[in-house]
């Protein structure tokens, strides 16, 4: 049992990346999708009208062919480096031109840079692809595949896919901190404002499960490691409270 909440908290940290790193190399997918936000953004906003762009330097200068992919690194990014892991091409963007023919039954990726879990997360980015988007052209890439492969081996392979999400990020510092007193920080104290994203993205989760009928090979919630932050400043706070309280009470004994 941990000692306290800093112990707890380092352990669980551990845990989950132990956990995630030994899965990783045992998945065996058939098709990889991707969905979320920059971290994982492969190039669809090279094909949109917005500000929250990658196509150019310093972005991608050690990628192979030294030139801005639309990837916000400046080289390979999460799903190139899981696409290697398992043996696969890198998925193409799905506003790619390139995805066509053989190269859907690789995957497709469908983030976008900017979004968030929440749909006014990122508004100053205006033309991004917001999760309900994402999940829209997810239906659209079976539709595809189908035609391609025919029903039956679409939604295998659709079923054995690994799916890959990344969201949260911007939540906080393109919703909540991007300028003082904003109207989520008006609305929401910080920690009802995280309760309030793990409900909003349970729901996601519940149309990619449920709805869209995939099996989730390995989820990497990069938000999940955020509301653990958090929560670990709460419990901190808390603490300190609680401390506090004992020397004060301590003064007049």
């Amino acid at each position: 049992m941990c000692k306290d909440s800093s112990s707890c908290f380092i352990s669980l940290i551990l845990g989950l990346v132990i956990t995630l790193a030994s899965v990783i190399p045992e998945v065996e997918a058939r098709a990889f999708f991707v969905f979320g936000d920059s971290l994982v953004d492969n190039g669809n906003n090279n094909y949109l009208a917005t500000t929250a762009r990658a196509d150019a330097p310093p972005y991608g200068v050690d990628y192979p062919t030294h030139r801005a992919t639309g990837r916000f690194s400046n080289g390979f990014n999460i799903p190139d480096l899981i696409s290697e892991a398992i043996g696969s091409e890198p998925t193409l963007p799905y506003l790619s031109p390139e995805l066509r023919g053989e190269n859907l039954l690789v995957g497709a990726n469908f983030a976008s840079a900017g979004i968030g879990i929440l749909n006014d997360t990122g508004i100053q980015f205006l033309n991004i692809i917001r999760m309900g988007r994402q999940l829209q052209y997810f239906q659209q890439y079976q539709q595809r595949v189908s035609a391609l492969i025919g029903p039956e081996q679409a939604q295998r392979l659709v079923n054995q896919a690994l799916v890959l999400m990344t969201l949260g990020g911007n939540d906080f510092v393109n919703n909540y901190y991007l300028v003082p007193f904003s109207a989520r920080s008006r609305q929401f104290a910080l920690p009802d404002y995280v309760v309030y994203l793990i409900s909003e993205y349970r729901k996601i989760l519940v149309v990619i499960y449920m709805f869209l009928y995939v099996s989730l090979g390995i989820l990497f919630f990069k938000s999940f490691f955020l509301f653990l932050f958090f929560f670990y400043k709460i419990l901190l706070q808390k603490e300190t409270l609680q401390r506090d309280s004992v020397d004060d009470s301590n003064m007049f004994t």
